[in-house]
């Protein structure tokens, strides 16, 4: 059952969360899409363990966090909940066994060192980790991610590892991005995918959208929608990132 506190956050949740799958659902449409292929990550950052439950309550089931820290009571305290966690931050080499042992997804990973670490740490008891692969799609030295001409090696490096099941790539672009800018980069990071697929590459995600430009990576073939602000509003001002990592 849910708290007091729990119950007043339903009514903005579910109203934020409608209009979020009309946007969704409208941008499919437009692409000639089902919306039913559209999974919602619901990004979690920065908030508390009590919007996480009343999200979930509300039947969203994919939520990611971009802290290893601050994401870990989280897990614990709504283990019971059977939810889905995507690690979507950067991964950095000393928390690989941390996150191998707690999420069910990686987002994030662009080098075939830390795709190796997280294959030897993830139990043998549990299913294979989701992998995507990020990619640095407009060449920004301010984003993490492989390079576009680097991608072909790095994928067969990774993808015969054990213990991890390689899903698909993930991209980002800048806030600011123009509808056109929007455009070409997740239409590159789709042809990426689909170059990889021709060589036989058993992928079937692109991780790729947020809250700004959701309708073009729909538009463009995303699998996974990563979703904060649309959803919870801003966030909490009592959790904060800057002490945990």
């Amino acid at each position: 059952m849910l708290s007091t506190a729990q119950n007043s956050l339903l009514a903005p949740l579910a109203a934020n969360l409608a209009r979020l799958r009309e946007r969704m659902a409208r941008a499919a449409a437009q692409a000639g899409r089902n919306p039913d292929a559209l999974t919602l990550i619901a990004v979690s950052k920065g908030q508390p363990a009590e919007r996480i439950a009343a999200a979930a309550q509300l039947g969203l089931r994919d939520f990611g966090e971009n802290y290893v820290a601050e994401a870990l009571p989280k897990i614990a305290q709504l283990a019971s909940q059977g939810l889905c966690w995507h690690f979507i931050g950067r991964v950095q080499a000393n928390k690989t066994r941390i996150i191998a042992g707690h999420f069910d997804w990686v987002h994030s990973v662009d080098r075939s060192e830390v795709a190796g670490r997280l294959s030897a740490q993830r139990s043998h008891f549990v299913p294979a980790l989701n992998l995507c692969l990020q990619v640095n799609v407009l060449g920004e030295a301010s984003k993490a991610g492989v390079a576009a001409q680097a991608l072909p090696a790095l994928i067969d490096a990774v993808q015969g590892l054990p213990r991890i099941r390689l899903r698909g790539l993930m991209g980002m672009l800048p806030y600011e991005a123009s509808p056109a800018l929007q455009a070409e980069g997740f239409g590159r990071l789709r042809q990426l995918l689909e170059a990889a697929q021709a060589r036989g590459i058993a992928l079937d995600t692109l991780s790729m959208g947020m809250s700004a430009d959701l309708e073009a990576a729909v538009t463009q073939g995303a699998t996974h929608l990563r979703i904060g602000t649309a959803l919870f509003g801003e966030r909490s001002a009592g959790l904060t990132t800057s002490s945990v990592e």
